[in-house]
Formats: C-alpha cells, structure tokens, sequence
C-alpha cells in the first residue's frame, strides 16, 4: 500500500519544485508520508548529487530537511510558508546511494509567535537509526493573494492551490498524525 501524500502544489499540472516534483528531472523528486512525529521522506542520492568523491554535497541536506519541514507545516497548518530562517547541523557525512530518511516535526503549539514564524525541526537518518544531521527553521506563512505577484500561477492554478490548501487532511496543528 502506498502511503504517499499528495503535497498541494501537487494539483498544479506542471509545478517544478526542486525538491518534490516528479516534473523537474534535475531535482530531487521527493516523496512524503506519514511519521508518527510528523512527515518523513525516505532518501537516496547518487552522483549527481556528489559534492567530495561518495559524499553527499551538505547543501543538499539544508534543502531535503526544507522541503520536509516545509510540506509539513503546509499539511498541518494548512498554510504556504517561505523559508526565512534555517540552521543545518552536520554530525556525520551522507554517502552516495546510501537510504537515508528525513523526519520533520513541528513543536507544540502553546501560543503563536509575535511574528508568526513556525518552527520546525528535522533530522536524517541512517538506515541504523544514527542521527547524521539535523536542522531547525522558521517559515512565515503568506496568503497566495498578498504573494501573486512573485508566483508564476494563473488564476485556475491559484484557485486549485486555494481549494487543495483548505482540503481536511489527518495530520494535527503540531504535525503528529491523528
């Protein structure tokens, strides 16, 4: 059984997220499912992706664990959020065609920030469970009107994103699946 989840950028015909579109040959092609924390994405890069011969090039682990945090707080808070802060810890180096899986979680929610920046956090790790990097972030959510301008979306795209985005999914305000 497939447990993927449909990100809402999905229901864009041609969207070409680096990090989860099946339409960009030169990114990432992401998948996402379920973690009883919050959201996972199971991991396995070759040599394009190589920085020192066999190792993983360490911009690509801040953009993995952005692109898990961030579709987390898109699934959970139902909201679009730009990146604005990010903090990637290395612990150990990611080797080529080595499985890998990136969790993200959002911490409880006691209050809202006076800025209204979400925290999120996500860690990769090894097939034995080891903890090879970790990363924290802060995303400030937008409503697509105020943002319409720098996205390149029609307005069928925009109402789809719309609708996709108030869709009721299992995940709580915190991330944690129901």
């Amino acid at each position: 059984m497939d447990e993927s989840l449909h990100v809402p950028w999905s229901v864009i015909p041609d969207y070409r997220c680096f990090g989860c579109s099946p339409h960009n040959p030169a990114g990432l092609n992401l998948t996402f499912t379920p973690h009883p924390d919050g959201l996972q994405s199971r991991v396995r890069l070759g040599r394009a992706f190589e920085s020192y011969p066999g190792v993983v090039h360490g911009g690509l682990i801040g953009v993995i664990c952005d692109e898990v945090m961030g579709n987390l707080i898109v699934l959970a808070r139902r909201v679009p959020a730009f990146t604005v802060t990010q903090r990637t810890r290395f612990l150990t180096p990611l080797l080529i065609d080595r499985d890998y899986l990136c969790v993200a979680t959002l911490p409880e929610q006691t209050q809202p920030s006076r800025t209204g920046i979400i925290a999120a956090a996500a860690e990769i790790r090894d097939t034995d469970g080891a903890v090879c990097a970790t990363s924290t972030a802060g995303y400030q959510p937008f409503a697509l009107a105020d943002v319409r301008h720098q996205l390149t979306l029609d307005d069928t795209d925009v109402d789809r994103l719309a609708e996709a985005l108030s869709a009721p999914n299992h995940f709580s305000q915190n991330g944690v699946t129901r």
